[in-house]
């Protein structure tokens, strides 16, 4: 699993040699072990989130760095890094169930572990427009690199569908269709999913 770094502003504290992803109420949790830290929490807050397509429209088309994930007590966290500096500017992307993970482009269609697809399009190529050079190296229906999924309670794959068109597409493979969420944070784009209904509307 890659290594959650200091880009993410307010979601990361480095101790003991050990990376951890921190959550917005306070809650840290080991996001380089592949291993859940803490069991579920007792009250996981009840949110809005749903399991609808949740869409931005917005077209930053910023090149894409890196994708990693982590964990919490609540839900598992995946995030899609831009290159560049921040500048506040919102990021496009499409986030939806579907029921079989079909490639850009091609159309052919991926295999995706799971219980449900979680089907993943943001607006930043794997590539340096201007230059053409590659910035991420995601191949097409391999998983995605340096991300270990051991010990996750609702990640149960990933997949690489590719990056066409100035949009980069991916799959996550989840337990079931769970509510989630989608949100910006400086050059950072967050997928949360919860590891049940419970606690969430």
């Amino acid at each position: 699993m890659g290594r959650l770094r200091t880009g993410l502003v307010a979601f990361l504290l480095v101790g003991a040699g050990m990376t951890m992803a921190v959550a917005p109420g306070g809650t840290a949790v080991a996001a380089g072990s592949g291993k859940a830290a803490t069991p579920p929490a007792a009250g996981c807050a009840a949110v809005d989130w749903g399991s609808l397509p949740k869409d931005s429209a917005v077209a930053w088309h910023k090149p894409l760095r890196d994708i990693r994930t982590g964990g919490h007590d609540c839900y598992d966290r995946v995030v899609f890094d831009l290159l560049g500096p921040g500048t506040g500017r919102p990021i496009g992307f499409h986030v939806r169930y579907v029921d079989q993970f079909q490639q850009d482009g091609s159309g052919d269609v991926i295999p995706v572990r799971g219980g449900a697809i979680l089907e993943v399009r943001v607006a930043a190529p794997s590539y340096d427009p201007a230059t053409m050079q590659r910035t991420y190296d995601g191949k097409a229906g391999q998983p995605l690199p340096e991300v270990d999924l051991g010990g996750y309670r609702t990640f149960q794959d990933t997949r690489f569908g590719a990056s066409f068109e100035g949009d980069t597409q991916i799959a996550v493979g989840v337990r079931e269709r769970l509510p989630f969420r989608v949100f910006q944070t400086g050059n950072h784009l967050v997928v949360d999913v919860a590891h049940s209904w419970r606690g969430f509307r």
